[in-house]
């Protein structure tokens, strides 16, 4: 009884009062830790409503024989939300999104050439096109396919040491662009209850491998803008554009991982499995 009023208040609620309302009523009642039993059912028909009306979240059917399109399809759904953020869940928007710092070795030697990259914004993330899925099964990982048309790439820029023959210590800005990235992530999952006797998922690992097809990188306003000294960086740069992201990659793919697997239990927190996932046969867990 409870559940099947749950879904008409939701109905009539949310004509007046939006999501955003609506869940800010809900973390207040949270606050205050009330214990009245009729305030406990309302914060339970909030919770419901955030769950069933949420504009990000696009529903599949477990019987549907087309479910991986169906999950595709989910995902897209949430490209745009990602790019701006969704207040409700306190996600901030992944445009851009800001890794803290990556430390290069680009050349041996006790005076060799290193990088250090810092206050990292990368830009284009949200522009995704997820061309596989496939899910975990007897204890395999699930894994996807996605396809990004370019990332580019703004921060800080420290290095020191000797490039070719020229002591190459400074300061400045970092550029870099990523083109035709196919991008293969894998992934296990796994369930648990809460207090509202729902079955929430939880990504519990996630590695990411990245194949570039073009890089482009540059420095600019370095080594006091000694222009001999910018363009042999750049010059470097240029020439050994993959080579750089070779080096970069096992740091880069490591904090992207990371990023990303908090974003998507961001969202599984607040998003039964139940409600994404209607139910008709089960899923398997991986």
């Amino acid at each position: 009884m409870t559940l099947i009023m749950s879904h008409i208040f939701c109905r009539h609620f949310l004509t007046s009062f939006t999501l955003t309302i609506a869940s800010k009523l809900f973390n207040l009642m949270l606050e205050i830790k009330t214990r009245v039993s009729g305030a406990l059912i309302v914060k339970t028909v909030l919770l419901k409503c955030v769950s069933l009306t949420a504009p990000y979240v696009k529903q599949c059917h477990e019987a549907d024989p087309k479910l991986m399109e169906c999950f595709i399809s989910a995902l897209h759904h949430l490209r745009p939300y990602l790019a701006t953020g969704i207040t409700e869940i306190e996600l901030p928007s992944v445009e851009p999104f800001r890794m803290d710092e990556l430390s290069l070795s680009l050349t041996g030697g006790p005076s060799g050439f290193k990088v250090t990259l810092a206050d990292i914004d990368i830009y284009g993330a949200s522009n995704f096109t997820v061309t596989k899925i496939r899910l975990g099964e007897k204890n395999q990982p699930f894994e996807g396919k996605i396809r990004i048309p370019s990332l580019r790439i703004d921060s800080k820029y420290r290095s020191s040491g000797i490039l070719i023959i020229l002591p190459a210590s400074g300061n400045g800005t970092f550029h870099a662009k990523f083109e035709n990235i196919l991008a293969t992530v894998k992934g296990t999952t796994s369930f648990n209850s809460k207090s509202d006797n729902n079955r929430y998922l939880n990504v519990d690992s996630l590695n990411i491998d990245l194949l570039v097809g073009k890089v482009n990188m540059g420095v600019t306003k370095v080594f006091g803008n000694n222009r001999l000294l910018t363009e042999a960086t750049n010059l470097f740069l240029r020439e050994n554009g993959h080579e750089v992201l070779k080096i970069m990659s096992p740091q880069l793919t490591r904090k992207l991982a990371t990023v990303f697997q908090s974003i998507a239990n961001k969202l599984l927190t607040y998003v039964p499995v139940s409600t994404f996932l209607v139910p008709g046969t089960s899923i398997k867990q991986s």
